[in-house]
């Protein structure tokens, strides 16, 4: 027997590796009421991200050395579709994009206008110094 969720399962993928100093904020920042789960993949840092990632009791998953971000990306798809996932959110926990974005960002695909969504840090033609 299959259950039917009314609402979509939106799953925060965080592909984190030395986010120990902006991870907080980031999480901090997301709308919780938007957001059934969030999932930080650990891709070897060496500072505080894991700590912190406990604290705020993140579900999370740890490479045991850094394999770069595409390795990291597979890891988060793959456990956010393992968790259930109906609707997958990358944010950066080093916060490239503006985590109170994400009701924006999901609303095409909620209302069945897009199946992908991409956000850029271009604006006005050019990167925003980091």
């Amino acid at each position: 027997m299959s259950v039917t969720r009314s609402t979509p399962k939106v799953v925060v993928v965080m592909p984190a590796y030395n986010a120990g100093r902006t991870l907080r904020l980031t999480y901090e920042e997301l709308p919780k009421d938007t957001v059934n789960l969030v999932i930080l993949v650990d891709d070897g840092s060496t500072d505080a991200t894991l700590d912190i990632a406990r604290q705020l009791g993140l579900e999370i998953f740890v490479h045991n050395r850094n394999y770069g971000y595409g390795a990291n990306q597979k890891t988060c798809y793959a456990e956010a579709l393992r968790a259930g996932a109906d609707v997958v959110v990358m944010v950066h926990p080093d916060y490239q994009y503006d985590p109170r974005l994400v009701p924006q960002i999901i609303e095409p695909i909620l209302t069945g206008r897009a199946d992908v969504v991409l956000g850029s840090r271009l604006k006005e033609g050019s990167a925003i110094a980091s």
